[in-house]
């Protein structure tokens, strides 16, 4: 299904501009190099379970416990997209409002849940910063992601603070926060902020995307809500048995060592970047991946293509247009590969 809105397929993500192709993945935001061969052990050793019903109790707790939070506030689910969908079709929302350019799940639920969605556009010439003004008073929902997909834009958490409103739900997708060196600017755990509802994913650091799993922090009430409309056992025993492995705190050490590499390697891309004149970066990036804009893209990624490189296009999400690439951050012998790659594409387009 494709839900497209105003010319932008909402429904498009990376993973279809490498699938049934032999190409170096820059397309997709998931960290190379895993699963780690540990929590690829702990996964084959829950398929011993399968033949019982799942039990999240572990799970929720081993979650609760790494926020420091009740388990009353935690909703473990099948990857943050079927979050999105129990926002959308749970939650007694009126005048539901994104902030684009974002990751476009969450508008293409709520559209096809009904709702009719206003978008508050931030601008390449603000950086692609939040202005809390800039959201409508009246929204009833608010939906931001932080660090945002795909501007890498990692917004201070006391401006997204400040859209929070008595009678509003305030929608934070950190889907990426764990690959942010010491999750600076977070908000999952906090529980003074009205309304808030924060969205995390395993998927993209610990290399998940097949498994489905992430959660939800919020208040009870909204926490009661969303799990009324979930059907039973909505995630498998092997997600449940990631999720707890994920929380321990080796494996958080180990995340942290992750975003540490991450944001040197970002560094090493957009230096390297730097060093064409044809190609602008979002320099404030903070996300394990780079947004890019140059004359004639999709051009230029249709080269990369011939060249072995996939890159994700920018025209899908809403606030960008076929200008616009988003760069997956990788270790510096790739992106010394990619670099030479992007030179000659630049060249071949240009003639």
């Amino acid at each position: 299904m494709h839900t497209r809105t105003d010319g932008h397929d909402l429904r498009h993500h990376g993973d279809s501009e490498v699938r049934d192709h032999d190409l170096t993945d820059l397309a997709v935001n998931v960290r190379t190099g895993t699963p780690p061969d540990w929590l690829r052990a702990r996964i084959a050793g829950s398929l011993s379970a399968l033949a019982a019903y799942p039990d999240g109790r572990a799970a929720r707790a081993a979650v609760a416990a790494r926020h420091g939070l009740p388990v009353e506030r935690v909703l473990l689910t099948a990857g943050a997209a079927e979050a999105f969908v129990l926002i959308a079709r749970a939650l007694a929302v009126r005048r539901p409002v994104v902030v684009h350019p974002q990751f476009t799940e969450p508008e293409a639920a709520l559209c096809d849940a009904g709702h009719t969605v206003r978008r508050v556009l931030l601008r390449e010439a603000d950086g692609f910063r939040i202005d809390p003004g800039a959201v409508p008073e009246d929204a009833d929902l608010v939906v931001v992601g932080n660090p945002t997909n795909p501007t890498s834009v990692l917004h201070p958490a006391e401006d997204l603070v400040q859209l929070a409103r008595p009678g509003r739900v305030l929608v934070v997708d950190e889907a990426f926060m764990d690959a942010v060196p010491g999750e600076r600017e977070a908000l999952a755990g906090r529980t003074d902020v009205p309304g808030l509802v924060v969205l995390r994913s395993l998927t993209k650091t610990w290399g998940l995307a097949g498994l489905r799993i992430g959660y939800v922090l919020a208040e009870p009430e909204t926490v009661a809500a969303l799990e009324g409309a979930q059907p039973l056992w909505p995630v498998s025993t092997p997600a449940l048995t990631a999720a707890e492995a994920c929380s321990a705190p080796d494996a958080l050490a180990e995340a942290g060592a992750a975003a540490v590499r991450i944001a040197a390697d970002r560094a090493h891309l957009l230096a390297g970047l730097a060093e064409f004149d044809e190609v602008r970066a979002v320099e404030a990036a903070e996300g394990p991946f780079v947004l890019v804009r140059m004359e004639r893209a999709d051009l230029v990624r249709e080269r990369l293509r011939l060249l072995g490189f996939a890159a994700r296009r920018g025209d899908t999400f809403p606030g960008l247009g076929p200008e616009w690439l988003r760069l997956a951050v990788r270790d510096r012998v790739t992106t010394n590969r990619f670099l030479q790659a992007l030179d000659q594409a630049l060249v071949s387009v240009s003639r």
